[in-house]
């Protein structure tokens, strides 16, 4: 066999050597895709083209026929990276070349690795209905693990009326059974239930059996893919009892004591609020005169603002208050006989609302 050579790290179409023989050291298996149901017309340029639509593609190979040097329907295509390859199957699984759904996954991962049991027969199917269709019609309930498979007659290509679809968990499967079983697909009714097993008697998948350890499995994964805590911020942990013969072992170092938890602050003291003084008037201005009945009574001892004139009924029995002058020949305690008494002699004006004195 002669080999062409190899184009940007390439292998060039119809090299003899492969990816899978002199070669594997080589390929990175975690970053390379395989491809299958390629038609007969698909070629090694064509793959590429395709593929570098997803990533940047290191080495394309399809296996090909010693006698006819025709490729077998299937193919490995190697990128960069490993997440360029989970691009490539998200965005290019049951793309149809030439009118066939080609199927894409981890030529890495075992067959068995994704599988729990939980796969469905669903048959009746219309001849129309192809790989695509029931892949689109049942993704919705969950992950498919593998491209379904259609059951096709060998010579014509024609469907045979039934596939089968796998998911990854018995959630998936059990929602489409419920939901899809006795629907029409394309004008048929459809039947959907869980498959017979290989080399069992009439055993069906959906077991408790395989449920239990379809849990346990799930379980296991969810501890592997917990993410990384080391400079996470958590919880306080509980102080650990450690057995006092191992305290006295000597190189024992006793852990840390957790540190105290921060006291609460105290409240602040309650200050008592502060009276604002009256206004003090302008500079100049005399203070305004204040109601004789705001003034306080004799009973204070007589003590009154500076400056400011005693009311009526601190004067002097009979002593008229400042501004009032008696007439004539006017003596203290002296009234002419059923005459009222003076202004001064009179009692204050009693507030509205105030009881009589």
């Amino acid at each position: 066999m002669s080999v062409s050579g190899t184009a940007g790290g390439r292998i060039a179409p119809g090299v003899g050597a492969n990816l899978i023989g002199q070669h594997a050291h080589d390929r990175n298996q975690d970053a390379t895709v395989y491809v299958g149901n390629l038609d007969p017309q698909v070629t090694e340029e064509l793959v590429w083209e395709l593929f570098t639509q997803a990533g940047p593609v290191v080495n394309v190979y399809l296996p090909k026929d010693r006698v006819t040097n025709n490729h077998q329907g299937y193919g490995f295509v190697e990128y960069r990276s490993e997440e360029d390859a989970d691009y490539c199957i998200k965005v290019l699984n049951m793309v149809k070349l030439y009118g066939k759904a080609i199927r894409i996954n981890k030529a890495s991962q075992d067959k068995n690795s994704n599988e729990v049991g939980a796969n469905l027969f669903i048959g009746n199917l219309d001849p129309e209905v192809d790989e695509k269709l029931l892949y689109d019609t049942f993704s919705a309930f969950g992950v498919i693990v593998n491209t379904p498979k259609l059951m096709r007659d060998p010579d014509t290509g024609n469907s045979k009326g039934f596939g089968f679809v796998s998911f990854d968990c018995f959630e998936a499967s059990d929602a489409a059974i419920e939901a899809m079983n006795g629907q029409y697909l394309c004008n048929r009714q459809i039947t959907v239930s869980y498959a017979y097993k290989k080399d069992t008697k009439g055993e069906r998948h959906g077991t408790p059996a395989e449920r239990l350890l379809a849990a346990q499995r799930r379980a296991n994964q969810a501890e592997k893919s917990r993410p990384h805590t080391l400079f996470a911020t958590g919880p306080q942990q509980q102080p650990q009892h450690i057995p006092d013969a191992q305290q006295q072992a000597p190189g024992f170092a006793a852990p840390p004591a957790p540190a105290p938890a921060p006291a609460a602050a105290a409240p602040p003291p309650v200050v008592p609020p502060v009276p604002i003084p009256p206004a003090a008037p302008p500079v100049g201005m005399p203070a305004p005169p204040v109601a004789p009945w705001h003034m306080p009574p004799p009973s204070m001892g007589g003590m009154y603002p500076p400056a400011m004139p005693p009311p009526p009924w601190a004067m002097p029995p009979g002593m008229p208050p400042p501004g009032y002058y008696p007439p004539p020949g006017f003596m203290p305690g002296q009234l002419p006989p059923g005459a009222p008494p003076p202004p001064w002699a009179m009692h204050p004006p009693r507030m509205p609302g105030l009881p009589a004195q």
